[in-house]
């Protein structure tokens, strides 16, 4: 084994992504920036995934539901994805459901899904979130231009374009909301453009303080959740973008919903969003669910138990293990292979050195020697569930560079002497070590 260490690419990593990922991770969460550098592994996967994204910018739609055990990386994944779609144009929305936010509700419980959506409504140019006034901005800065080329009124430019969306369910009252944000837009009147905002983000509780602020007798609620999905869809493509991207992770919520009804209402919304974008009914807006096996699979409890699911998602019955079809609704993250494993400690390794190889705490030896430790530890898992053996190495980086005394094996040591003997160690020889090279 050579002491050598692995180059993986030039270049130093600015010194905020790094401690956004080295703190997202060992916490056990996913970083939301910087992604590029610890990507490893899943390029089928990625592409399917582009190839959606270029389908919605197309004019299209899509859905997909990204399966995968708690700590496989779905949620790595999905804003992976993210990013890519931000890359191409489209505005993204993310939000994770829990008991409070829901796809279908009478308690207000998908109005708050909905909030909590364009709460995190992001762009290329602000990929934190937070994008949704900047995107009606650029709207009416958009036809103002239009305005201002054909010498038309910008009363009128705005009325004509926003007339596409009257045809949509709720539409009407979105554009005029939108309209109102114009008036408050050209008269400095920045109560009134506050409050048009808050309408689009789903903040308004009652019909009649939204009358009285804006003039619309309607407001967005449970019962018009996805409707108004869409037509932000719409909307975004009028202000210049490509699409919209929804991300809903941790769809497990809706698989924990005791109540049968309420569970088979969700999974009816479910079916109505994976109906839209096969048949063709909706466009320029794509879906991705993320899930574990259990929220899929179960016959009682998951999608599978609501048979027009079942069908729509069933898996292409001539692929297999080697034979994987990307091309179906269902994104199954499976097993990372040890070469997978050993890319990505290299690539923590280079972002903890800052992306200055001269600063790497360990040499190569030491991630073939962690991954023997991890495989006699946590057996296949390690393959499944990444997230503890990259926490783990991450602490160990993290005890490295505050005691340089210690020595990396010493560590990994009284760690196996602490713990329970069990299965064999996944081993990784010279020459594939040589063949991992990057």
């Amino acid at each position: 084994m050579t002491n050598q260490s692995v180059s993986i690419q030039p270049g130093r990593i600015r010194r905020r992504e790094r401690d956004a990922i080295v703190a997202s991770l060992r916490a056990g969460m996913v970083p939301r920036v910087g992604q590029q550098h610890i990507q490893v592994g899943r390029a089928a996967e990625v592409q399917a995934a582009a190839q959606d994204i270029d389908r919605i910018a197309g004019g299209g739609a899509g859905c997909r539901f990204v399966i995968g055990e708690y700590g496989s990386g779905k949620t790595f994944f999905l804003n992976l994805v993210r990013s890519v779609a931000l890359e191409k144009r489209l505005v993204t929305v993310h939000a994770d459901l829990s008991p409070d936010r829901r796809l279908y509700a009478g308690s207000g419980q998908a109005r708050s899904l909905y909030a909590e959506l364009m709460r995190n409504l992001a762009t290329r140019a602000r990929p934190d979130g937070g994008a949704l006034a900047s995107v009606v901005e650029r709207f009416v800065t958009r036809a103002l231009d239009e305005a201002n080329a054909s010498g038309d009124d910008p009363a009128d430019t705005i009325r004509s374009r926003l007339a596409a969306l009257a045809e949509l369910t709720g539409g009407y009252d979105f554009a005029a909301v939108v309209g109102t944000y114009w008036r408050g837009y050209d008269s400095g009147d920045e109560r009134l453009r506050a409050d048009a905002v808050r309408w689009l983000r789903g903040e308004f509780t009652s019909r009649v303080d939204a009358r009285a602020a804006l003039g619309v007798r309607t407001i967005i609620d449970d019962a018009t959740f996805y409707d108004h999905l869409k037509l932000m869809a719409r909307f975004v493509r009028l202000a210049g973008f490509t699409g919209l991207l929804v991300c809903l992770d941790e769809m497990v919520n809706l698989y924990k919903i005791t109540g049968s009804a309420v569970r088979s209402a969700n999974y009816e919304q479910v079916l109505r969003i994976v109906n839209d974008t096969t048949q063709g009914s909706a466009e320029h807006i794509g879906f991705l669910f993320g899930g574990t096996p259990e929220f899929l699979m179960d016959p009682r409890r998951g999608l599978f138990s609501y048979p027009a699911l079942a069908s729509r998602l069933a898996p292409n019955r001539f692929a297999s293990a080697d034979r994987v079809d990307h091309s179906g609704p269902v994104v199954r993250l499976g097993n990372l292979m040890p070469e997978d494993i050993f890319v990505l400690l290299t690539r923590l390794r280079h972002v903890y050195a800052d992306g200055d190889p001269a600063r790497y705490l360990v040499p190569d030896e030491t991630l073939t020697a962690y991954m023997a430790h991890c495989a006699a530890r946590l057996g296949d898992a390690y393959f499944r569930t990444p997230r503890e053996t990259i926490r783990g190495f991450l602490d160990l980086l993290a005890l490295l560079e505050q005691h340089p005394d210690l020595h990396w094996s010493e560590l990994v040591r009284a760690v196996d002497l602490a713990a329970p003997a069990g299965p064999e160690p996944t081993t990784i020889d010279d020459d594939e070590l040589t063949r991992f090279r990057l």
